[in-house]
């Protein structure tokens, strides 16, 4: 991730721009380095890169010279002063709160207990209250790394459900769900099945079972979609 600064750029004909999207304009970009925000290799004062950016309600190019930005892009062989952008949205304009939310998420991927990749779901279980309503369900997520991770949804009569997430071996009655954009919100809105597999419920009773399934759609709905 890099930030930098557009010094100049250069429209591609169409004819020799293979692959591009209607209403985009391939260019050759350069750029001179602000940052390397994460990155395995250092990076020279100035790169350049091609990006495929969308054309105005005119057909006209934005107006990026001088702009700053964020990179999102991989080097290219031994070419230190080249980058590839690693998808075709992989070039934003800067703001303040675009560059502190990039540098949060970097910084939770390489903590020690970052949460990992989702997987899917191991087993669940309901256990209903002493009251009508009241009861709680447990569900346990399969992760890349076999690191646990179980999400907790308490119903009481009258309130709404509430839900958590822990991360770790012990259940921690107390979590609370992960707040949005953060990587733990990301590992599960963006890897959870949209349904409780039924062989995560197999042992439970028919009833047991449904309450399962509709508290975990209490979490989903929660979540919101993965953007």
């Amino acid at each position: 991730m890099i930030d930098a600064r557009i010094s100049d750029m250069i429209r591609i004909k169409e004819n020799a721009a293979p692959g591009l999207a209607s209403g985009r304009a391939r260019l050759y970009v350069t750029a001179d380095v602000l940052a390397l925000i994460r990155g395995s290799s250092a990076l020279p004062t100035q790169i350049s890169y091609l990006a495929d950016v969308p054309l105005d309600s005119r057909g006209k190019l934005p107006k990026l010279k001088k702009q700053r930005v964020l990179l999102f892009a991989r080097p290219v062989g031994n070419k230190p002063g080249e980058i590839q952008l690693t998808g075709v949205d992989s070039q934003y304009l800067w703001s303040p709160e675009l560059d502190a939310r990039t540098r949060g998420i970097t910084r939770e991927v390489l903590a020690s207990d970052a949460p990992p990749a989702v997987t899917g779901i191991g087993n669940a279980f309901h256990v209903p209250g002493a009251l009508p309503g009241e009861g709680e369900t447990q569900i346990f997520v399969k992760t890349a790394t076999g690191a646990p991770i179980s999400l907790q949804v308490l119903r009481r009569p009258g309130e709404k459900p509430h839900w958590g997430v822990s991360l770790g071996d012990i259940v921690d009655p107390n979590a609370g769900a992960p707040k949005p954009e953060t990587l733990a919100w990301y590992r599960l809105a963006c890897g959870l099945p949209r349904t409780l597999p039924d062989s995560a419920i197999t042992a439970e009773t028919p009833e047991n079972a449904q309450a399962a399934r509709e508290d975990y759609q209490v979490v989903l709905r929660d979540l919101g979609p993965c953007t």
